[in-house]
């Protein structure tokens, strides 16, 4: 069956569909954890590094590293760690472990993930994060305990964003597309999504705790995932 792109999306209660999901799909960055440690790193740590590697000024750097983001964004090399290293010479998985200090949840996180675990539903998360990513950010959270399985878009070879993720996603886990919630801060991700026929979507308006509010979201939205608890 196919499932065309609706042009507005569909309003619901996050709290009341939460009630009637069976399974309950999560990104990580941004929705779980705080995604003002990927910023960081992203934002200012790797653009750092690279200016002076190069012998340019920060802003040089920074210019040069974001026109090389926006040129893979979306893309699943814009999450992958190798792409990053050959491009750029440097050991970007190295500078997440010098910053993990700076990974954690996001207020309430911990505790949502607690109480949906010890509900009747599956909870699965779906992140587009990079393998080893992933394994650093469980180590520093437990977040792993939560969850009936995790999956990175990695294994699959398409980000989320494509919608060959998400026949993935289905044919290795099975999923009611009526019956299943997601929750993510990307706006692009949501889209595929919804273009898939996810019938319940939820983005979160803070996924940065060092940020503002962000407005004008195009989906049903929290600040964060425990206001989705009645």
């Amino acid at each position: 069956m196919h499932f065309g792109a609706r042009s507005i999306a569909v309003n619901i209660d996050p709290q009341t569909a939460l009630q009637n999901t069976k399974t309950l799909l999560l990104d990580m960055d941004g929705t779980l954890l705080d995604l003002a440690f990927d910023n960081y790193l992203w934002e200012e740590l790797i653009p750092r590094h690279y200016a002076a590697q190069n012998s340019m000024s920060i802003e040089e750097g920074r210019d040069y590293m974001f026109e090389q983001y926006a040129a893979v964004q979306g893309d699943l090399k814009w999450y992958c760690l190798d792409h990053w290293r050959d491009l750029l010479g440097i050991d970007v998985m190295q500078l997440h472990h010098d910053s993990s200090h700076r990974i954690g949840y996001l207020a309430g996180a911990r505790e949502f993930l607690r109480s949906v675990h010890e509900q009747d539903i599956r909870v699965l998360l779906v992140t587009n994060a990079h393998p080893e990513t992933l394994a650093l950010k469980d180590a520093k959270t437990g977040l792993g305990q939560y969850f009936d399985g995790m999956y990175t878009s990695h294994a699959f070879g398409h980000a989320k964003e494509h919608q060959n993720f998400w026949h993935a996603l289905q044919d290795e886990v099975g999923f009611d597309r009526d019956t299943t919630m997601f929750v993510d801060d990307s706006q692009p991700v949501l889209r595929s999504a919804q273009e898939y026929g996810i019938g319940m979507l939820v983005t979160v308006s803070r996924p940065d705790s060092t940020a503002p509010l962000r407005c004008d979201l195009e989906f049903s939205d929290v600040e964060k995932v425990a206001d989705l608890l009645l």
